[in-house]
């Protein structure tokens, strides 16, 4: 038996799917495993912000219709990139177990975002970050920031930002640890919805497919990215509006904090639920009528017309 696994061409992209293509061989003694690597609209266009050009969703249409015209078998992404809706025909299959959900602040002369002077250029091109980023630090200077990993990090070397706001686990995966001046507290800034997760995308109707892959998919990481997805389903969340979410799973309690804010950082909606273990869902949708109640509806109009 032989898994097809499309992958995206990045560093990280290929480290995701070889750390899924070394797990299921491990669970499975007889499979072969071939990995597939494209190149997608959203590793091509790297001069707009992806708000502008249509979402993380570029990331991961090509692979999808490998999946679909069965010349992958599966793709292997990163579940923050992955939208609320899947094609016809495709599931989020397996969620692996997460790692590091925190984002990271990434500097050659400073130590922490408390240390940036008064019009320091900080790099993200992530809505979220960029609202968070602007309430706390109104003096700060945030400045659109595309590319993988290596990318980012060469443009922060070459001086043309004085800091950059990178996912944390990105740089633990490409042993780039080191990197690292400051791991932002989810106090301060609120991670994406799923950051930190791999997510397996395959066929509905695959059952072999189906049950290989299904010694990957972690519970409690599931459970947790359950409620952060259908709230950020509920809100018609996406790469065009400020919206941040994270749960955490304590003793069968689940506690999901979410937000939504305006890009400029002038208004922030921040509401925390806590509920049981089995409601996961239900959980994510009440907490999305909580912010929608307190203003979060206005928000997400202006940004949608804007």
């Amino acid at each position: 038996m032989k898994i097809r696994i499309a992958t995206r061409k990045s560093p990280l992209a290929l480290w995701q799917a070889n750390f899924v293509k070394q797990n299921l061989l491990l669970a499975h003694k007889n499979l072969k495993v071939e990995l597939i690597p494209m190149v997608t609209q959203g590793d091509i266009i790297l001069d707009s912000p992806l708000s502008k050009i249509g979402g993380k969703g570029l990331f991961v249409k090509q692979l999808e219709l490998a999946i679909l015209n069965n010349e992958a078998d599966i793709a292997v992404h990163s579940i923050k990139d992955i939208p609320a809706q899947f094609p016809e025909g495709l599931t989020l299959a397996a969620i692996c177990q997460r790692d590091e959900v925190r984002d990271a602040f990434v500097a050659n002369k400073y130590t922490s975002l408390n240390d940036l002077p008064k019009g320091a250029i900080v790099g993200t091109s992530s809505l979220r970050r960029q609202c968070q980023l602007r309430s706390h630090y109104p003096h700060l200077k945030i400045k659109d920031l595309r590319g993988n990993v290596g990318t980012r990090l060469n443009k922060l070397d070459e001086e043309q930002y004085d800091a950059i706001i990178l996912a944390s686990v990105g740089l633990k995966r490409l042993s780039l640890e080191h990197r690292i001046s400051q791991y932002i507290d989810t106090d301060l800034i609120l991670p994406a919805v799923g950051q930190g997760a791999i997510g397996i995308e395959s066929r509905t109707d695959d059952k072999q497919i189906l049950d290989i892959i299904s010694v990957l998919d972690d519970k409690k990481s599931r459970t947790c990215i359950q409620a952060e997805r259908a709230m950020n389903n509920a809100l018609q969340g996406g790469c065009q509006v400020p919206i941040a979410g994270y749960c955490s799973l304590n003793n069968d309690q689940l506690m999901l904090q979410g937000l939504v804010g305006r890009v400029d950082g002038s208004k922030i909606i921040k509401q925390q639920i806590t509920g049981c273990i089995n409601e996961a869902e239900l959980l994510g949708e009440k907490l999305a009528q909580q912010l929608l109640n307190q203003g979060a509806d206005l928000i997400l109009t202006e940004l949608l017309d804007a």
